[in-house]
């Protein structure tokens, strides 16, 4: 059924949910996963051209592509790439999924509503709205004070 598996990670709790879906379907189909995380350029800090901020960032998600890969790995998925790229998060996603040509996008979303997510937007709801695949949307797990 799936034979490429793409997961955008930001190493949230929500991401986190989502790579064990993405883990799980892949070790099922024997599909490939590929992993993205997306520095965001367009940061009102990265704007403002913080040089460190931006390779602190890059750093970070070289961090959770490595973790997330081995999570993969370590659970027997046969094929895990990983990468890092820059850009505006929705839109390197959909770049991605057309790219590697994969039949499923999993990812998680921050549960946000109302104002927040009217101010913040939501990558989630873009990517849902605007792929040419199926997108499976996982929420972060909820803590006993979101409640």
């Amino acid at each position: 059924m799936y034979d490429r598996i793409l997961c955008p990670t930001d190493g949230s709790d929500g991401a986190a949910a989502a790579l064990d879906h993405a883990i799980e379907l892949a070790s099922r189909y024997d599909a490939s996963l590929h992993l993205l995380y997306v520095v965001d350029e367009y940061l009102p800090a990265l704007d403002a051209g913080d040089p460190e901020l931006a390779g602190q960032l890059r750093a970070a998600g070289e961090r959770i592509v490595t973790a997330a890969r081995e999570r993969a790995i370590d659970a027997g998925v046969r094929e895990v790439r990983g990468e890092v790229v820059g850009g505006t998060p929705h839109r390197r996603i959909l770049s991605a999924a057309d790219a590697e040509d994969v039949d499923l996008v999993v990812m998680g979303t921050h549960g946000r509503t109302g104002l927040d997510r009217y101010l913040l937007g939501s990558v989630a709801e873009r990517v849902v709205r605007l792929a040419d695949v199926p997108v499976l949307t996982v929420r972060r797990p909820t803590a006993d004070w979101d409640r």
